[in-house]
């Protein structure tokens, strides 16, 4: 799934692309959207600003509409020059908006719909988000913190971190990456997490995801993720990066049990 670092990276690429500009077409070759009229909707209206908030984008259009769109595990957006192939079949985009030699693709869904902007205010998907850990305002420590506490004790601290309610941005690559970089055991429960450790995690992947957001480029801050059985940066051939599937939704988690403990 997508990131926080990744959806604000493409937001600046599609704002980029489309803000302060009309669109100079628009098409939704999804048989889902057959009946909506978007190109007729949008059609004249100008794109005012593209934004990312945790792991939601929206593109807000002048009259009062806006589009949201949640990747999920399969969607992509991209910014396609023309003449540039395709990372994907045709058949695979649920929208396109081209302006000049620009053309805006959304790939793969899931969630992607035109409401307008007082609907958008109200949608408890965007309202009950966490802090968000790649904006440039400052992160709230304290209402992290507040719903940290907030929540199951129990809950290991790993899957805690998924949870957008809490902090939004932080997926699997980033909650592995941000626990070893802090030297937290992300099995363990919430209730044995201090303050200081919980905000440890978060200073350390800050900047990170920060920098990932501006050139795209999350592989390099690479360290544990994804590299199970090899030996621990930090400790050495001391110990090996493990991995095991961890919360409800059984989301792979790699950490070091020798150092973080």
């Amino acid at each position: 799934m997508p990131e926080g670092d990744t959806i604000h990276y493409a937001a600046l690429r599609v704002g980029g692309a489309l803000t302060g500009h009309v669109p100079d077409r628009i098409v939704t070759p999804h048989p889902s959207f057959a009946r909506d009229r978007w190109p007729e909707r949008l059609a004249g209206r100008p794109v005012e600003a593209v934004e990312a908030r945790g792991k939601h984008l929206l593109l807000h259009f002048g009259g009062g509409l806006a589009i949201h769109s949640h990747l999920r595990m399969t969607g992509a957006w991209r910014v396609l020059p023309r003449g540039e192939p395709w990372p994907r079949s045709p058949r695979a985009a649920w929208l396109v908006i081209g302006r000049g030699d620009d053309a805006v693709v959304q790939f793969g869904g899931p969630v992607l719909e035109l409401l307008t902007e007082a609907r958008l205010r109200s949608d408890p998907r965007l309202r009950g988000l966490g802090p968000d850990i790649v904006a440039a305002a400052p992160f709230d420590e304290a209402r992290f913190l507040r719903r940290l506490r907030e929540d199951d004790p129990t809950r290991t601290f790993g899957d805690a971190l998924l949870d957008q309610h809490t902090v939004a941005g932080i997926g699997n690559f980033w909650k592995s990456e941000g626990c070893w970089a802090a030297g937290v055991d992300p099995w363990r429960a919430l209730a044995a997490v201090s303050d200081d450790e919980a905000l440890a995690v978060v200073r350390a992947l800050r900047p990170l995801m920060q920098q990932s957001a501006t050139d795209g480029r999350q592989d390099r801050y690479r360290t544990i993720y994804d590299r199970a059985g090899r030996a621990c940066p930090r400790c050495g051939a001391a110990s090996r990066i493990r991995l095991r599937g961890q919360g409800d939704d059984n989301r792979t988690t790699y950490w070091c049990p020798e150092c973080q403990s």
